[in-house]
């Protein structure tokens, strides 16, 4: 019972975010699995650092297949995203934390400029409503 009020929770979460959360909750998800396959690589458990790295390349591969193309940065976005996949892909071959560390280390940065233009685009959309708002709203004397 309490999984599946969870999972009804998650289903709604995704499904009012705005693209900006969808896209953090994917970057908190591959933080997340990244940290626990270098932790199995860490402990030799091989099997579970696969898994872990297989579902960061797989949400790596999303931002590949959603990034906007007519984007000034999507060029750059892109060659970084193939770099996160090859350095996984070693990561995964040669069991080395290194690899992992170092994706990690640039999918929180990312995550961090992320968030930070969400909030950016937040304060100037709430500007925009409020002086819309002041312009529709009359007095009457």
């Amino acid at each position: 019972m309490q999984l599946q009020q969870r999972n009804k929770y998650l289903e709604t979460t995704v499904q009012t975010a705005t693209p900006a959360q969808l896209l953090i909750m994917l970057y908190d998800g591959a933080i997340r699995f990244c940290r626990q396959a270098i932790e199995a690589i860490k402990e030799n458990k091989y099997t579970e650092a696969n898994a872990n790295l297989l579902k960061v390349q797989n949400i790596v591969s999303e931002f590949i297949i959603t990034i906007d193309r007519n984007s000034p940065l999507s060029e750059n976005l892109l060659k970084l995203y193939e770099y996160f996949n090859s350095r996984l892909i070693e990561a995964n071959m040669k069991k080395s934390v290194e690899s992992a560390e170092e994706v990690l280390g640039y999918l929180i940065e990312l995550k961090e400029t992320w968030m930070q233009a969400a909030k950016q685009i937040n304060q100037q959309q709430g500007q925009v409503s409020a002086n819309a708002l002041k312009q529709s709203h009359t007095t009457v004397i």
